[in-house]
């Protein structure tokens, strides 16, 4: 379950040590969800769409944030530090294959909002991008050693199919997107990858649109 609480305290963190208002917090919290909201969905980053969705008024927005890009800022690392703990507690788990697919899956619903995040922000990921590549290395490396994964592929090919499961729009040849399509479109990558045996399709497959 994703939790605001990260980008909220930065938010609300003035340097005074006071405990915020109720009020403010609120605000905080419902612009954060907006954010994240509108960078999961693909649609516009701006202060005006955030404080529409967060349903409070563009003064309150500078009030609490201060600035959009600061807004997007603690998002940013919010939705970092979810991955690197999905990864952690992915390689805690006893099962290699268990906590690989659990994070695969954590990992393509949470790239697309951190990716439009980041390209708003201009691209300001590179000093973590080392800690991502090392949990998916990991992983891999830990389901490959324990033979539940095919081993002629590498962790970095690994990276692109899952960036490949996530990718898909919800139109294409003039068919819908089905019901969980980027869960159906991963179990399809983890059947190639795993050895031996595919796993049950989630979701719904794509629809003819009328």
């Amino acid at each position: 379950m994703t939790t605001t609480a990260p980008a909220v305290d930065r938010l609300l963190d003035d340097g005074s040590g006071r405990r915020p208002r109720a009020d403010a917090r609120r605000n905080v919290e419902r612009l954060v969800v907006a954010a994240r909201q509108a960078a999961a969905e693909g649609g516009e980053i701006t202060a005006h769409e955030i404080a529409r969705r967060a349903g409070v008024g563009i003064g309150t927005f500078y009030r609490r944030t201060g600035s959009l890009e600061a807004l997007l800022e603690a998002v940013l690392g919010e939705v970092l530090g979810e991955i690197v703990a999905e990864g952690d507690e992915a390689l805690a788990d006893p099962d290699p294959w268990a906590g690989f697919t659990r994070f695969a899956l954590s990992y393509i619903h949470l790239r697309n909002e951190l990716c439009d995040v980041n390209k708003r922000l201009g691209n300001v990921l590179d000093h973590s991008r080392a800690e991502l590549r090392d949990r998916i290395h990991l992983l891999v490396e830990r389901a490959q050693q324990a033979g539940a994964m095919r081993t002629d592929v590498t962790w970095e090919d690994v990276a692109f199919l899952m960036v490949a499961a996530s990718s898909t729009g919800s139109h294409t040849l003039g068919l819908q997107a089905g019901a969980g399509q980027w869960d159906r479109n991963l179990q399809v990558v983890l059947d190639g990858l795993r050895t031996p045996g595919p796993g049950i399709l989630p979701g719904e497959p794509p629809t003819l649109v009328p």
